[in-house]
């Protein structure tokens, strides 16, 4: 006959199996699916070199096509709109001059926002080669012959011009390019998920290692874990493939303080409540910090808030922080050090609390045992029918000289 108890921890099984486990893959796979399937620009940051008639036509054009797409900022040259992309500022720019539109791109800041930037100046060149053939149309009604034969001179002019911009030729101008070992991008995009695995493994074995090691002790290797796991990532990516070729020792600490941030968190979050911290670790930082930080694209692609909350998780702030060190000199990078920063203080905040709350506990139990052996008291039966209570007396123990002289 079976237990009422092996009954009941088989249908936990079968519920695990059949509904909790299908449930949170369906969650994990719409995390990463969902915001790459609605990839879009929404006010992405991009700069309009002059204020003339065509640079407006530009503005207009790119805000009916893509409305709340683009954020624009004018710029009087193209020095100031370089200056702009390097620091960041802004991911490229569109300079519009009679016959030629030039973008102005920066591949490593993100690939697929240089791509749908070079699509958009093609549409505007498309545009301004309408906008000069329906200029040479001879607005002039039939009239008087001096004014016929005057508007078709005109005309005659205005078609010879036209042959000259009705192709309106694109030019994409690479400000900060990707390096040339990974022109896609590739290595860089690949390693973050990675890295944040790695991240809380390292803190799961440090964590959970047995053994009377102070908490102290713990974040002291968590520290010079990460400091190594970063330089090892640093000399794959940069040494063996040459995908971050820039500002070496800037992009190493930015890789172990990514890892750190991390790694700290996780670590905090196992001390704090055990090993469902880990759990919900994995599901911070690999389910929602990876999918949400606009690695693969850009923030400004994905769906509102979402753009908002990768940022403010330690992937996407790692993310970013290793593109400014690896290409843009840094720049850009203060918010996302004090992201990175924020999730190490609560990290370590959550690994102290823990470890006082463990010590309290522990003292707290070592305690009642001590009262629990030192009441010795106990209950015995008396013959009159009524219970009585015998107190042992207190035993003394004999020094140990004596107990030797005693045997002797």
């Amino acid at each position: 006959m079976k237990k009422p108890s092996t009954g009941l921890q088989s249908w936990h099984r079968t519920v695990i199996a059949t509904v909790a486990l299908p449930l949170v893959i369906s969650l994990a796979v719409m995390a990463f699916a969902w915001p790459a399937s609605r990839i879009a620009p929404r006010d992405l940051p991009v700069g309009v070199v002059g204020t003339s008639a065509a640079s407006q036509k530009a503005v207009e054009g790119l805000t009916h096509g893509k409305p709340d797409g683009f954020d624009f900022h004018l710029y009087a040259d193209q020095a100031s709109a370089r200056s702009a992309i390097k620091h960041r500022e802004i991911y490229g720019a569109f300079v519009i001059t009679p016959g030629h539109v030039t973008v102005l791109e920066a591949t490593a800041a993100s690939m697929p926002v240089a791509q749908l930037l070079t699509t958009s100046g093609q549409h505007l060149a498309d545009q301004a080669a309408k906008a000069a053939k329906a200029a040479v149309k001879d607005p002039t009604r039939p009239g008087d012959a001096s004014v016929r034969s005057t508007a078709q001179k005109k005309a005659a002019a205005k078609k010879a011009a036209a042959k000259k911009i009705t192709k309106v030729k694109v030019r994409t101008v690479d400000i900060v390019p990707i390096s040339a070992s990974d022109p896609r991008g590739v290595v860089f995009v690949s390693a973050l998920l990675p890295l944040t695995v790695c991240s809380i493994i390292i803190a799961a074995l440090i964590a959970l290692t047995p053994g009377r090691v102070s908490v102290r002790r713990r974040l002291v290797d968590l520290v010079a874990a990460c400091a190594v796991t970063g330089l090892a990532a640093y000399l794959i990516a940069q040494g063996l493939l040459g995908a971050l070729p820039h500002q070496h020792v800037a992009t190493w600490a930015a890789l172990s303080f990514t890892l750190l941030a991390i790694s700290t968190t996780s670590f905090g979050l196992v001390t704090l409540i055990g090993p469902p911290g880990l759990g919900l670790s994995v599901a911070l930082m690999v389910f929602v910090g990876n999918p949400f930080s606009g690695s693969t694209s850009a923030p400004e692609l994905l769906p509102k808030a979402v753009d908002q909350i990768g940022q403010w998780l330690p992937p996407g702030a790692g993310a970013g922080l290793l593109r400014s060190t690896a290409y843009f000199d840094g720049n850009a990078s203060a918010g996302h050090i004090v992201v990175l920063a924020l999730w190490t203080t609560l990290g370590l905040a959550a690994a102290l609390l823990g470890s006082r709350r463990r010590s309290a506990l522990a003292n707290g139990t070592l305690g009642d045992d001590r009262l629990d052996a030192d009441d010795t008291s106990a209950v015995a039966p008396d013959t009159t029918g009524t219970t009585t209570t015998v107190t042992p007396a207190p035993v003394f123990r004999t020094h140990s000289h004596a107990r030797h002289a005693a045997h002797g």
